[in-house]
């Protein structure tokens, strides 16, 4: 059997012939071409996002943290202070938005409400990329994989003849569409399912929190 060596010489060899990976792009059809960029793409755009839900959420829970320990002084104007300077904490913002309103509950309780709304936007924001290109560049580059075979039974009849030679192209550009859409697909399903899981508690600490801040707030002038 031969031995294929992925990380250094990372060659096919057909019959004769050598054909790199890049090769195999740059001989591919233009449409299978397309289904690559499209898949590049959404690629890109998922580790974008990945490396940025990583950084807000860790500051969120960070700051979060920071927030309930200035709450627990019961100081509201104190706590006013500090919920300033942690701007990317949730509930820091629901107590900057609640505190104009302190006194009066039923407006205090709206603007809680609408606050949590819009904070929770925020935590959810991008994951329904991540979600999408989970979901669909698999199939994207199925439709890659049909035709790249497509492309080899079409070489089989125009030659009429079963060689490898003649198949290779086409299994080729299948393969490498199948590569590329599970490439995209991996990565965004598990950070998609491990933000929304670090989402959901948040939300849930916020809620609660603004429940704290409802309490302080409500009977405050």
């Amino acid at each position: 059997m031969p031995e294929f060596d992925f990380f250094t010489k990372k060659d096919i060899k057909i019959g004769l012939m050598e054909i790199s990976p890049l090769q195999m792009i740059l001989q591919a059809g233009a449409l299978v071409k397309t289904i690559l960029s499209i898949l590049f793409t959404f690629s890109v755009v998922s580790w974008a996002i990945i490396f940025y839900k990583f950084r807000y959420l860790s500051k969120a829970e960070k700051q979060n943290g920071m927030f309930v320990r200035a709450l627990s002084s019961g100081d509201a104007k104190g706590i006013l202070h500090q919920a300033k300077l942690l701007e990317t904490s949730p509930a820091a913002n629901l107590y900057r938005s609640a505190y104009a309103e302190a006194g009066n509950p039923g407006a205090l309780k709206r603007v809680l409400k609408s606050q949590e709304v819009m904070e929770t936007g925020k935590l959810e924001s991008h994951l329904n990329f991540l979600a999408t290109t989970g979901s669909t560049t698999p199939f994207i580059g199925l439709f890659g994989t049909v035709w790249g075979i497509m492309n080899s039974f079409s070489g089989i009849g125009m030659r009429g003849s079963a060689s490898l030679a003649v198949v290779a192209p086409g299994i080729a550009e299948a393969l490498i569409a199948t590569a590329f859409g599970l490439a995209a697909a991996i990565p965004a399903v598990i950070a998609y399912n491990y933000y929304l899981g670090r989402t959901r508690r948040i939300i849930s600490e916020m809620e609660s929190i603004s429940e704290e801040i409802e309490a302080l707030l409500e009977v405050r002038p």
